[in-house]
């Protein structure tokens, strides 16, 4: 007789706890990849979103791991959280709004608007009251469904609460390190700007002149983007990676490099150039203000793994000691210039499709800020 599997209850709470772990990474992830968006919008903040995606292929390539890019994954899904938490607690709140205005309408000063007014005031203190509460006991979502109010009221009589209280945001928010992530960003957009600033001004004089000299100009002006797009990738991950801005300048080194991990290098450079594409075709038609967070949401989703294969490429490339087969070589090398040239014929038809006309060449969406649908 067969006798029944008896699962243990340490077994079934630590399985459930892995699940939640799970599915908390993924709404962390996803959170994340929302506040990329939104920072790559908001002019002096697309920085901090810059210098995120650099870090990522920094990261990747000093540890030789894809997992070490996902940084902070669990922070944003605090953030993620927070946000998702607050919106909920906040729905009293707009009804009585609701009802107050509608009360204001039908009898202005009446007793009834005037009830419904104090009753508004009262219902935001305490929604303030529970977001706060809610936040210093962790940001869950479970926290803003239970808001444990005898825990609250001990809380209240606690000793140096607000102490704590200062500690615990100030420890959280330097965790995040801003600072740093906007470092990196600035001067990841200020060495890729040195790079793309000749064959760019080149490509937009082109735009000014008549027909026959236009197309010599633009034939210049494409074969420097061949060249500065087919380094640019590595050159950028390789200073993420040192964190010394003269790194971002060493082009002989990313080529020696790319002895060691042609078929990598060929890859990530292929995925970085394709994921870009959709970007400029969004830019056929101006999207509206209040839809600009989409696009750059896409553009996200799009360069975030270009830059974790980038990390990958250049680990790869760290260690190993010698170059690959000869054979490797030349088949990374004869498949980047179609790659290359692929990015570039598209740059060039950019500026007759895009509604930002000529300013369209100034977005670079695979190696500058990431806001696809704003000219620098």
């Amino acid at each position: 007789m067969a006798s029944d599997v008896v699962v243990a209850p340490a077994e079934k709470k630590g399985f459930l706890r892995s699940v939640a772990s799970v599915l908390d990474w993924i709404f962390g992830f996803l959170a994340l990849l929302a506040l990329l968006a939104v920072c790559s919008v908001i002019p002096v903040l697309n920085f901090l979103s810059l210098g995120y995606l650099l870090h990522v292929s920094g990261t990747i390539a000093r540890t030789g791991r894809v997992r070490d890019g996902f940084v902070g994954v669990r922070k944003a899904s605090v953030i993620g959280s927070i946000a998702a938490g607050a919106w909920l607690v906040i729905w009293p709140a707009r009804l009585v709004s609701g009802m107050w205005r509608d009360a204001e309408l039908i009898a202005p000063g009446s007793s009834v608007a005037k009830a419904w007014h104090a009753g508004l005031i009262a219902v935001i203190a305490i929604v303030l009251a529970h977001i706060l509460w809610a936040c210093l006991r962790g940001g869950k979502i479970r926290h803003f469904l239970w808001p444990q109010p005898v825990r609250f009221m001990r809380w209240l009589r606690s000793p140096g609460k607000f102490g704590n209280l200062q500690r615990i945001a100030t420890e959280y928010v330097v965790a995040l390190r801003l600072p740093f992530y906007f470092w990196l960003g600035l001067r990841g957009f200020a060495g890729a700007l040195v790079w793309l600033i000749a064959p760019v001004s080149v490509l937009l004089l082109a735009t000014k002149l008549p027909q026959g000299a236009s197309i010599l100009v633009s034939l210049l002006g494409g074969i420097l983007l061949l060249l500065v797009a087919i380094h640019l990738p590595f050159l950028q991950a390789r200073f993420a990676q040192t964190d010394r801005f003269s790194t971002i300048f060493e082009l002989r080194e990313v080529r020696r490099l790319f002895l060691r991990a042609p078929l990598a290098f060929w890859l990530s450079l292929l995925v970085t150039l394709l994921f870009a594409v959709p970007l400029y075709l969004l830019k056929i038609e101006l999207t509206p203000r209040e839809l600009a967070w989409a696009p750059s949401l896409l553009f996200v989703m799009f360069i975030f793994p270009a830059r974790l294969l980038t990390g990958w490429a250049m680990s790869r490339a760290t260690r190993h000691e010698q170059p690959r087969h000869w054979f490797w070589r030349w088949t990374a090398r004869l498949g980047i210039v179609p790659v290359g040239l692929a990015y570039v014929i598209v740059v060039y038809v950019t500026p007759y499709l895009s509604w930002n006309g000529s300013l369209s060449l100034l977005e670079q969406h695979a190696f500058l800020v990431p806001a696809p649908l704003m000219a620098l």
